[in-house]
Formats: structure tokens, sequence, C-alpha cells
């Protein structure tokens, strides 16, 4: 039976249907939902790891017994996932694994802009580009197959617009697979120089294998098109926008496996035409190899490296690259002259972490920070963090920063904190904080501890008590691991006191000696948290001086009659009444 589908369930469908039987990743928008949806398969057993390098590991070591295994991160976490990422490429595979990487072009939820296909030829491991749901079905397939036969892990690669956009597909029955038998076998899994020497030339062996395949592999396909002189080559949403707009105009050359590709199917594609046009999201992969054959073809100066590619900016790059301004977009006069305001995002209201990025911007502190929800502390009117690079940074970061800051005369690890969420520092946070009892680092890190890895939509992880399937699991002992890697001072506060957290922190500053302050409240979105009341305000009390408008909740509003509370908004987390001096925002009950 037929139904829509987003393309990580289908991806997560074609995991069931290939006969995988284990998953291990780390929630990354927007990869998170192939292993949630994965997890709901009882044939399937799926988890959350700490991190995408053990996620990656894990599958390894799972798919040594012969099984079908899988793995799944966003584009950064393929950053933290290379080092295993190389080398079991040299070793190959027992059962098939496949690595899910899910690219974010646009940004909508990413600190960089990076394409994951330069992953797949630096680590020469092959790689499988969907383009919708039922692709993505399909592609997991065909990649289990490629990933026995040729003695590999295989790369999948979505992105935003293919993981969270829906298209019909037609789901199949689970093919369960005999597992290979796990034999040892150190020349093909014992990575030292020589086993290593002897497994390079197997694997450029294996590239030569893999582009040949990408002849006649039905992930690559030439669609004819009414017009010959013009040629193009495309992949993943780009195939789709060059379709709505020029349909069967002109031969699409439509790369499934997008790594390797052979150079003859490129030629002989390319051969008599007068114009070869390549569109690409994000950098000229494919123009690249394309170029490198001697073939003339035009693509970046046309469809930007920058941003991820929509209907009109296709439209409009392929008018230009065809020479016929008739195809640039024809744009309304009302929506070139309509100003969209800006809708900045904000923390939720009774966000904890918002009282916490108050006394920080309060202290007027440097702030080290890291990836989560809490980023958000960067922007007005809290303007709470410095910097934000990468997952565990703000650990190792102030680290260096106190360090350098100590040989100077403004000793600036007096005012300075990181900044990092429960999930992040189980991420690669604790190594950081390693470093700084180890060598001895004067640095104050903030555990921002809501129960839950929030940015990425209420995952588990090793501090919450559960595993992905919502079964009671071990709870790592934050205060406990500090203390044993050899942080001496642990303090816990309740970002919501105001007062207390203040305290506490100016505390910890003055101390010579590292330490850690875990700021400990459950997300407000949580659905066992209980709320009070919505608070009322006084607007008789009320003087506008819109002290309450300092911490940035978009519960309250100050109008000309004074301040208003949005009651569907307001969790009664009381930390506006403590800003406030006149009483005006008292702890009464809303009226029902």
């Amino acid at each position: 039976m037929k139904k829509l589908m987003l393309g990580n369930e289908a991806a997560a469908r074609g995991l069931y249907e290939a006969g995988c039987t284990f998953v291990s990743s780390y929630p990354g928008t927007p990869s998170t939902e192939i292993t949630e949806f994965a997890a709901k398969y009882d044939e399937i057993y799926a988890e959350w790891a700490p991190n995408e390098k053990v996620a990656m590991e894990s599958a390894f070591g799972a798919c040594l017994t012969g099984q079908r295994t899988f793995c799944g991160m966003k584009h950064v976490g393929l950053n933290v996932a290379a080092d295993p990422l190389f080398t079991i490429s040299y070793t190959g595979v027992n059962g098939g694994m496949i690595i899910g990487v899910a690219d974010d072009p646009g940004m909508h939820s990413s600190q960089n802009e990076q394409d994951s296909r330069h992953y797949a030829r630096a680590s020469k491991i092959p790689m499988v580009e969907p383009s919708d749901s039922r692709e993505a079905i399909e592609f997991v397939k065909l990649a289990y197959d490629i990933s026995e036969k040729y003695d590999t892990p295989v790369l999948l690669k979505m992105c935003t617009r293919v993981s969270h956009s829906q298209s019909v597909v037609e789901p199949s029955d689970r093919v369960e697979i005999e597992p290979k038998p796990y034999k040892k076998d150190g020349d093909k899994y014992i990575m030292m120089p020589r086993q290593a020497k002897l497994r390079h030339p197997l694997v450029e062996q294996r590239t030569l294998d893999l582009m040949k395949l990408s002849e006649t592999s039905p992930l690559n396909r030439i669609e004819e098109g009414k017009e010959k002189a013009t040629a193009i080559i495309t992949d993943s949403t780009s195939y789709q926008y060059v379709k709505e707009i020029l349909g069967d105009r002109f031969d699409i050359l439509k790369l499934g496996l997008i790594w390797p590709v052979s150079d003859k199917l490129l030629k002989d594609f390319t051969e008599g035409r007068e114009n070869v046009v390549i569109v690409e999201e994000l950098d000229g992969f494919i123009e690249g190899m394309v170029k490198a054959l001697g073939i003339e073809c035009v693509g970046k100066e046309f469809f930007s490296p920058i941003d991820e590619l929509s209907q009109n900016k296709v439209r409009e790059g392929l008018s230009k690259a065809l020479n016929e301004p008739k195809l640039a977009p024809e744009i309304p006069q009302k929506e070139r002259d309509y100003d969209i305001p800006a809708r900045p995002p904000v923390m939720c209201a009774g966000c904890p972490h918002r009282g916490l990025f108050y006394v920080l911007s309060k202290l007027k502190l440097n702030v080290i920070g890291d990836i989560g929800c809490y980023t958000l502390g960067a922007i007005e009117p809290l303007n709470a963090i410095d910097t934000t690079i990468c997952m565990g940074a703000s650990v190792s970061g102030i680290h260096g920063f106190n360090k350098a800051s100590s040989f100077t005369e403004d000793k600036k690890e007096a005012k300075t904190v990181a900044v990092i969420g429960d999930s992040t520092f189980m991420h690669s946070g604790i190594t950081g904080l390693v470093n700084i009892a180890y060598n001895d680092s004067n640095s104050t890190v903030i555990i921002l501890d809501n129960s839950i890895t929030g940015m990425t939509g209420h995952q588990q992880n090793p501090t919450t008590g559960m595993n992905l399937k919502g079964d009671p699991a071990l709870a790592v002992d934050l205060e406990a691991l500090c203390h044993a890697v050899g942080i001496a001072s642990v303090r816990v506060v309740d970002p919501y006191d105001l007062k207390e957290t203040e305290k506490v922190i100016k505390e910890e500053l003055a101390k010579p000696c590292s330490s850690v302050v875990i700021s400990r409240r459950p997300c407000a979105l949580l659905k066992y948290v209980k709320h009070k009341p919505a608070i009322v305000p006084d607007k008789d009390k009320c003087t506008k001086c819109r002290m309450c408008m300092k911490i940035g909740c978009p519960a309250i509003m100050v109008t000309d009659k004074g301040v208003e509370i949005d009651h569907t908004l307001c969790v009664g987390c009381g930390v506006c009444t403590e800003l406030c001096h006149f009483g005006a925002l008292g702890e009464k009950e809303a009226s029902k």
C-alpha cells in the first residue's frame, strides 16, 4: 500500500526492509528521525550513543558479527567520527554497514554549511544520495548490497529538504539476512602499518571496481530529453528543481551513486554536447570531476556555493546558463516590496537557561559557549555568549583562554566561564574537563543540566536515566563524574533562583582552582514537568521600567498600559518576579 513518508522515515523503513539489526547514532538535525523511526521496529536494536565517533565504532563492531548495521549523524557529526571513518575504509566490513550523514544547506540548525560529499572521496568510501523518500528506501537496500559485495562501508547522504519532506513510497516486507560468520583475520582488521599497507591497494582497486559499477548501477540514470544539444548533470534536491523547471526538455544524468563516478559515464554522456550544465547544491563536487576530464561545463558561476538552492534560484541560474531570460523567475511586485519582519529564535518561556544567562550577563562575564539550545543565550537581550564553535569546545576553549590570560597582567580568568549542556558534556566535554584538572587550569565550567537533549527534540542521553526506547537505563552522576576526574569544587544551583545562582558563580570564580557549577532544572517543555499558574501582572504597580524585559521571555510584553503576560505561554517560573522591584509581577494565580 502506498503512503506518504518523510525522507528520514523512509530511510528507516529501508533499514527495516533490508534486514538491518543494529543502529547506533547521535541525534543531530536533520538526521535525528532516521534513528527514532528505526527504533519503532522491534527487529532493530537502536540506541543513542554518547557521540558520533562511538556510534560509528559501535556499528562497525556490530557489523563484524556479520549482521547489517547503521549509524546516523548530521554533517558536523561526521567530523567527530572521521577518525574511524578513514580506517574502516581500509578494513572493510563483514556484514553490511551504512553510515548516514545529513547535510544542512542553508544552516537551518547548524554552525557551518560543509558538503559531506568530500568525505566520500577523501575516505575512499562510496556514497549514495537519494533525492526523495522513494529513493531513500531503494538506495538503503542497494547500499547494503554494495557494502557486502565490495567489502566497504557505504555513506548514505541525506540533506534537510530530503530528510524533512514527504513523498510517496510503497513499503515492502522485511528480508532477513543470514549473518556471515565472523572469522579472526588480523591482516584485515588490525590496522598496524604492515597490515594497513597491504589493505591500501585493495581500497584503490575497490574504487576502480565501484567506478565500473557506476556505469550500470540503477543508482545513476540517464533521462532522455527532447533537445540533445544541452546536457544536465545533477543530484539530490537539485534534480527535483531541474525537473520542475525543465521537465523532459534536455537529457539529464541524475547521479545517485555520487562517488565514485566512472570517467566513461561522464565522457559518454557529455560527448558532442554544445552545453553541459552542472546543477548541484553547495560545492562544485560534480563540476570538479567533469572539468578534471577536460570537459567544458558551467556550474558554480550560476548556482552559488552559498546557501541551499530553491526553485527560483535554480530557475534563475538555468536562465543565465542557457542564455534564456524567459526562464528567470517572475517575482510579483508585492513580494518584492513586502518587508517581512525578522522572527529570530528565542528560548522558550520558562526555559531554565534564561535565569542563568541573565546572571552571566549581569556580571559582565566572558562566556565561552557550546552547541545546544542554550546557544540562544547569545542573542538579545541577554547577549551572554562570546563564542560557539563545536560540541565540547567550550570546556577545552576556556582552558586555553584562561591559561593564556594568566600570562598577562589582566587576569581574565577571574571573569570567564564556560557553558555546556548535559548531553553535549557527555558527547565531548568530559575530556576537556579532564584536561582542565590535569593541567591545573583555574577555570569554571557551568553544566546546564536540563535533563534531556533539548535542541534536537528531546532525545535521551546518558544522564537522563532512560534509553532511546524509554526504558530505564543507568544515569551518569554528573557530580560524581566531575569529582572523579579531579574537580574538587562542584556546586549545584537552581537557575530559577537568581540570587543563589549569582552568589555561587561569584564564589566559584573567586576560588584559585578549577570548579564546576551544575545549573539544574528540567526543560520546561518536558511532559512530566508540572508548571505553576501563569503570573498575573498588577498594572497599577508597574512603572514601565522594562526591567522584566531584560530576560527576553516571550511571555512578557510592556505596552503603554504597563506589563502584560501571555497566559498561554507563561509557566509561572517566577524569574521575572525576582527582577521587578515594585511588586507588579506577583505570583498570583491566573483567573480561569
